[in-house]
C-alpha cells in the first residue's frame, strides 16, 4: 500500500509554525543574539557544523537559534542549506602536523615530543553547579579575564607545529601501515555510499555522523561487544590552514582556516608478514568535539574487522545508522499522515480475527 497526497489544513500548518516561533520568543528575556550563541555556546555550534557537514560557524549559530536549541533540527537546517551551495572545487590535502594546536594530549606516553598541552577543557573540572553564572554580567567577565591574564608571568609562544606521537611507533616498525589500495578518495556527497566502503568514504560518513549515535556504537565495542580496547596515542584540537588551487593562475592560495578535532588510537595488534604490530584507528571532525573524534576512531578500527561478529564491527550497520539527519527524518516521518496504510492494517486485522473465530 503506497502513500497518498493529503490536501487541506494549510491554514492550520501555517499557524502551527507561528506557534512554534511564539514559544521561542514569548518570554520576558531579551532576544539571544547569534553572536552570543557563536561565542558562548561554541560546543553546540561546533557539533552542528560537524553533523550538518558545513564549516560555517555563524550559520550554525543561526540554526541553533532558529531551532530553539534542537541540535538535530539545527544540523538538518544547515545540511539543507549546504545542498543549495555550488561546488567550486576541492581543497588540497592537509597535514595535521601543521595544525595550530590549542590542545594536545596523549594517554599512551607521559612525555611526548613537544610536551602535553592541556588547553581549554572541562576534563579536570568538578561536575558541580557554578551558581555564580545565575548572576553573570559583563563586569564579572572582565574581572575574570583580567585576573587570568595577570597570572601569565612569562609568555612562551606555542610552537607552530608538533610532531606526531604515532611516528614514535612507526620508526620502531610497530604499526601496521594502510595498504595503497585503501587510499583512494571518494566523495560521498557526489557518489552513493557503496559497501564495502573504502576508508575515505567510511571516514567521511562518520565525520558527519551524529555524535550520540557514534558514541553508542563505540561504547558497545568498549563494553565487550567488540575487541578494540584502544589507547589514545594523540588527541589534538586546533586550527588547520585550508589551501586551494586558484582556478586561473593554478597557484596554491590560502583560503582560511578551520577548527578540527583529531584522534589517533592505538588498538589491538595484528600479525603482518609474520610480525605482530599495533593497528591504528582514526577520527577527525569539524570543531571541538573530542567525544565524537574518539568514538569515530574506535569505529574506524572496529569496522576493519575481517569477520564482524558485533554491530560495531559491521560497516553496513554502522554507516547506515549514524547519520543523525537520516535517522531523525525517518523517525519523525511517522508523525505524518498514515491514514491509508493504517486502514489497510485494520482491514487485515479484522479479517484475521473473523477467521480465527471460525
Amino acid at each position: 500500500m503506497g502513500y497518498v497526497a493529503v490536501k487541506g489544513g494549510h491554514e492550520a500548518i501555517e499557524f502551527a509554525c507561528k506557534l512554534f516561533e511564539y514559544e521561542r520568543i514569548k518570554g520576558r528575556s531579551k532576544p539571544i543574539k547569534v553572536e552570543q550563541i557563536l561565542e558562548q555556546l561554541y560546543f553546540a555550534v561546533d557539533r552542528v557544523m560537524s553533523e550538518g557537514s558545513l564549516y560555517a560557524p555563524k550559520l550554525s549559530a543561526l540554526a541553533i537559534k532558529q531551532s530553539a536549541g534542537d541540535l538535530l533540527e539545527a544540523s538538518f537546517i544547515l545540511r539543507a542549506y549546504r545542498s543549495t551551495l555550488p561546488r567550486v572545487g576541492y581543497s588540497l590535502p592537509l597535514s595535521t602536523k601543521n595544525m595550530r594546536v590549542i590542545r594536545r594530549i596523549s594517554a599512551a606516553f607521559k612525555d611526548i615530543p613537544g610536551g602535553q598541552l592541556l588547553g581549554p577543557t572541562s576534563d579536570y573540572c568538578l561536575r558541580l553547579f557554578n551558581f555564580e553564572l545565575l548572576e553573570e554580567d559583563q563586569k564579572k567577565r572582565k574581572e575574570f579575564i583580567k585576573e587570568l591574564l595577570s597570572q601569565i608571568t612569562e609568555e612562551e609562544p606555542i610552537p607552530e607545529s608538533f610532531p606526531k606521537v604515532v611516528e614514535i611507533l612507526r620508526k620502531e616498525n610497530l604499526l601496521v601501515e594502510e595498504p595503497e589500495e585503501g587510499r583512494e578518495f571518494v566523495d560521498i556527497t557526489v557518489q552513493p555510499l557503496n559497501l564495502p566502503a573504502c576508508r575515505s568514504a567510511k571516514l567521511q560518513a562518520m565525520a558527519r555522523g551524529e555524535t550520540g549515535g557514534l558514541l553508542l556504537l563505540a561504547y558497545s565495542n568498549m563494553r565487550g561487544y567488540g575487541d578494540i580496547h584502544p589507547t589514545i596515542a594523540e588527541l589534538r584540537v586546533g586550527y588547520l590552514s585550508v589551501k586551494v588551487v586558484h582556478p586561473y593562475t593554478k597557484e596554491e592560495i590560502y583560503a582560511g582556516e578551520v577548527k578540527i578535532t583529531e584522534a589517533e588510537l592505538i588498538a589491538k595488534y595484528e600479525t603482518k608478514d609474520g610480525i605482530p604490530k599495533f593497528t591504528l584507528g582514526y577520527g577527525a571532525c569539524f570543531g571541538h568535539n573530542e567525544t565524537k573524534a574518539i568514538a569515530m576512531a574506535v569505529l574506524d578500527r572496529a569496522t576493519q574487522t575481517k569477520e564482524p561478529k558485533h554491530p560495531s564491527e559491521d560497516q553496513e550497520f554502522v554507516l547506515y545508522h549514524i547519520d543523525g539527519i537520516e535517522s531523525m527524518g525517518f523517525c519523525n516521518h511517522y508523525k505524518m499522515p498514515h491514514y491509508i496504510t493504517f486502514q489497510s492494517d485494520l482491514d487485515r486485522l479484522r479479517k484475521a480475527q473473523k477467521v480465527a473465530k471460525k
